[in-house]
């Protein structure tokens, strides 16, 4: 459970946000004692309630209690944030509305004069207006937003140049998924859609990584159960996000996931032993595990290894690219960003991510950053579509033409 004082601030910028949502779509709408004023009043502090409660209350209530919650409150989050910013572009133009009557005063000095019944009937039907379109972007952004996050992750197939490349590596296939985040919204028949989509790749290896569940597995096992199924050539592997460690569960996971045959990488490397070639697999510790005495190692993960053969690292989190640059590694894959999940946080994103979804370059670096395949919080995503992804690996440099 969240402490005193983040509840604290959590119910205090529900309050200040519904503020100013009741100034206006009530007050600005409504003519003073009015029964239509004192229901929107109602509903106002209601909706500031239902705002703040998932945050508060469903980590204390755990999955199968939560969601009843969850869902409602959360999705309500996503109306209240569309809702939101066609009214902050409206409250742009009433600024500039504001600032041009100012200079006119300014020039042509004059008596105050009251408004007349037609001016203040104009704009209550100005505010009825943008109400009711911003009521309407709200109610229909949300519905897109729901329909992608709930439905079939989109299969994204990108071929990947790696100059050093051994050729007969040429087509090794790696399937990486991230950010199930299995928990109270998203359960076992999640799971098992995301193993049907992998296993009709046929990849040679799997990638999980990380954020597979917000909870521990004595909650949440059942729910990870179906990537028992996941088929691969060379096996499927795992690494930590920050999920993992914000629930205290790294450990456990890791141990649940090895008895379904995913073999966690905690800052170490294999070999994937591929058409009579070798490519180093990788993986390293979250960073949020530094928190926890178990961060991410480059050094024990790289080091002593055959600096001729390729490396492809498995990250959770995009900003450790640049440290893998430093230890040479060819190929970083990673998630943790949900490609920012829903408009604006998909632009806002890209002020602190090095690569916020599809490849990218980090100096020698290739990296790429899958959407990931759940959602944190809202259940919605605007522009960001849930994906499952094929790396096809090649030397650089290969004529693919044929």
């Amino acid at each position: 459970m969240l402490g005193w004082a983040t509840n604290l601030l959590i119910v205090l910028a529900s309050a200040l946000v519904h503020w100013w949502l009741w100034k206006r779509l009530v007050r600005d709408t409504t003519r003073p004692g009015t029964r239509a004023r004192r229901v929107g009043t109602v509903l106002t502090a209601a909706s500031a309630a239902l705002a703040a409660a998932p945050r508060i209350l469903v980590p204390a209530l755990g999955p199968d209690a939560g969601r009843w919650l969850a869902w409602p409150g959360y999705t309500w989050l996503a109306v209240l944030l569309y809702l939101a910013l066609p009214l902050l572009v409206a409250e742009l133009i009433r600024a500039a509305g504001w600032l041009r009557s100012r200079r006119a005063g300014r020039n042509d000095p004059g008596p105050a004069v009251p408004p007349t019944a037609a001016e203040l009937n104009r704009r209550l039907f100005l505010s009825r207006t943008a109400g009711a379109t911003a009521g309407v972007i709200s109610v229909a952004t949300t519905g897109y937003g729901l329909t992608s996050a709930l439905g079939p992750p989109r299969v994204q197939r990108v071929p990947v140049g790696i100059s050093r490349l051994d050729p007969r590596l040429s087509g090794l296939r790696i399937a990486v998924v991230s950010d199930l985040h299995l928990g109270t919204m998203l359960g076992r028949s999640h799971t098992e859609r995301i193993v049907r989509h992998i296993n009709g790749l046929e990849a040679d290896v799997v990638a999980v990584v990380g954020d597979l569940a917000d909870g521990l597995p004595a909650e949440l096992g059942a729910a990870a159960r179906p990537l028992r199924s996941l088929e691969s050539t060379h096996g499927s592997f795992f690494v930590t996000g920050n999920h993992e460690y914000l629930y205290d569960g790294a450990d456990a996971w890791v141990s649940e996931l090895h008895n379904l045959g995913v073999r966690g990488l905690r800052n170490e490397r294999v070999e994937i032993h591929h058409n009579g070639a070798t490519l180093d697999l990788a993986g390293v510790e979250d960073v949020t595990g530094e928190e926890y005495g178990s961060g991410p190692d480059f050094a024990r993960t790289l080091d002593g290894r055959d600096p001729t053969r390729p490396v492809v690292l498995l990250a959770h989190q995009p900003i450790l690219a640049t440290q893998a640059a430093r230890h040479g590694v060819d190929l970083q894959l990673s998630g943790h960003t949900h490609g920012g999940q829903f408009f604006p946080i998909t632009q806002l994103s890209r002020l602190w991510e090095p690569v916020v979804s599809g490849l990218g370059k980090v100096e020698d670096t290739t990296v790429y950053v899958t959407n990931g395949a759940g959602f944190f919080g809202p259940p919605v995503r605007v522009g960001a579509p849930p994906e499952v992804t094929l790396i096809e690996l090649h030397p650089a440099g290969e004529d693919r033409s044929q």
